[in-house]
């Protein structure tokens, strides 16, 4: 029996899904297996002592993005479900698509790909950025074009990194530059193909709630608390990694109460705008991974920290308004001012960083360029001075360039895919709606008769 066009979209998603998880189970089966026992290994407490160093920063990112991310989105008060859910799956779908190329790419040697937790971690960072750049669209887009999107941006993502990080030596510890700056200009790149030059008026479901913003700030809190795990956790084990806490520590810190100050000072009646609490107090996050394990005094920090929530908190009060409604450019979660400017900002801090270095102290130099051993410090002096200063300084802003013209240009071909009938992007009215994607058992608490089963599968049918 023919399936029925009002439902064809729903039944597209577990179709997706089911092929995907078929296809890595087969890949699996076939192609990966584990890394030697400890037992076997030449020394076991040595990489014993790696994998316990490693896995208490892996949970604190894992509560970052599954609790911390998934409740920064429900500031839609009606499609708080749809948040969540959709930030778990693209979770666990990009981080699985990510370990068979990164596998494929880098790791396959003899026929097998073997894994070990490191390889893990990598791959759940190429899912952040996937994570990142939907915010653009959230509420307005179908989950089979997330997964779409997010099919897509993956491999950009690997082949972005590659350049900026292997052949450029890009420093970025903390991965402002390789995951904020790339998914942030992805995502924008991706809506405005989406939506074409199309105005898109002000939803009525779109303005948060009370309670929305609370949710979305304790999703802020949960953040704030385990960010400098994400940024330290690649970093070189010992000095570099203990400056890397510190430092992340301080801008947040100063990113926190520089926002209360600037909201405060641009809203009527110096009341707080909770938009800015919940995206200022983390724009110091992201602005110092690039420098977070390089040696500079700790005012830098503080004053990195404070300069990105201003420009951060600026951003939402005059330049996203601008962009709607100069560029017909959507940005509903406002990822450009959270993680595209404080990331220019945090690449162009790099670049100062850089250049007014000490070559001859050494602690000056940055820990991504050394390798672990006893000999580390030789190795950097000799491939920074190889390059030399201005070089290296060349190449951060090169990386930087890099990053932004990639993604948006990857971007704007993607949003041009989404826009195909069969992927059944929501009609407008019923965007900002969880009763489009579950069953809601309490009908007090869910939208009008917009809303309802037969009014949804209708708007559904005449979409495709």
């Amino acid at each position: 029996m023919a399936v029925p066009p009002s439902t064809y979209p729903h039944r597209l998603l577990p179709l997706f899904l089911g092929l995907f998880q078929g296809a890595l189970l087969l890949f699996f089966a076939l192609f990966v297996t584990y890394d030697e026992p400890l037992a076997q290994a030449e020394d076991t407490n040595l990489v014993a002592n790696q994998i316990y160093s490693t896995f208490p920063f892996f949970q604190d990112i894992q509560v970052m993005l599954v609790v911390g991310l998934g409740l920064l989105l429900t500031f839609l008060p009606r499609y708080g479900f749809s948040a969540l859910t959709h930030n778990f799956l693209l979770l666990n779908f990009s981080m699985q698509w990510a370990l068979v190329l990164q596998g494929l790419l880098h790791h396959f040697h003899h026929g097998q790909i073997h894994l070990d937790l490191h390889k893990l971690l990598i791959s759940e960072f190429a899912a952040v950025t996937v994570l990142i750049s939907v915010g653009a669209i959230l509420g307005r887009a179908s989950p089979c074009q997330l997964l779409v999107m997010a099919t897509c941006e993956i491999p950009t993502y690997l082949a972005s990194e590659w350049v900026i990080v292997t052949c450029l030596g890009v420093l970025d510890v903390g991965s402002t530059i390789t995951i904020h700056v790339f998914s942030c200009y992805f995502g924008l790149g991706v809506s405005k193909a989406l939506f074409r030059a199309t105005q898109q008026p002000l939803h009525p479901k779109e303005t948060p709630t009370t309670s929305s913003d609370l949710m979305s700030l304790v999703g802020t809190l949960i953040l704030w608390v385990f960010w400098p795990s994400f940024v330290a956790v690649l970093c070189q084990p010992g000095d570099a990694q203990h400056r890397a806490i510190l430092n992340t520590l301080l801008a947040m810190s100063a990113s926190a109460i520089t926002t209360v100050v600037a909201s405060s000072l641009l809203e009527r009646d110096s009341k707080l705008s909770p938009s800015h609490l919940q995206n200022g107090s983390l724009a110091g996050g992201v602005a110092i991974g690039v420098v977070a394990d390089m040696a500079m005094p700790p005012v830098a920090a503080l004053a990195l920290g404070s300069l990105s929530a201003v420009v951060c908190v600026l951003g939402f009060r005059f330049l996203t308004p601008l962009l709607r409604r100069k560029l017909t450019l959507l940005d509903q979660c406002g990822i450009h001012n959270l993680h595209g400017l404080p990331g220019i900002l945090g690449a162009a801090a790099s670049v100062v960083a850089i250049l007014v270095a000490s070559k001859d102290t050494s602690g000056s130099q940055p820990s991504q360029l050394s390798p672990a051993g006893d000999n580390a410090s030789e190795v950097v002096e000799g491939q920074w001075g190889g390059r030399g200063v201005g070089g290296q300084a060349l190449c951060q802003a090169a990386g930087l360039a890099v990053a932004v013209g990639a993604s948006l240009l990857a971007g704007l071909l993607t949003g041009a895919a989404l826009r195909l009938p069969c992927l059944a992007r929501p009609p407008e009215r019923l965007c900002f709606d969880d009763s489009l994607y579950f069953m809601i058992q309490d009908q007090a608490e869910s939208p009008g008769p917009d809303s309802s089963a037969e009014e949804g599968a209708l708007a559904l049918k005449e979409q495709v």
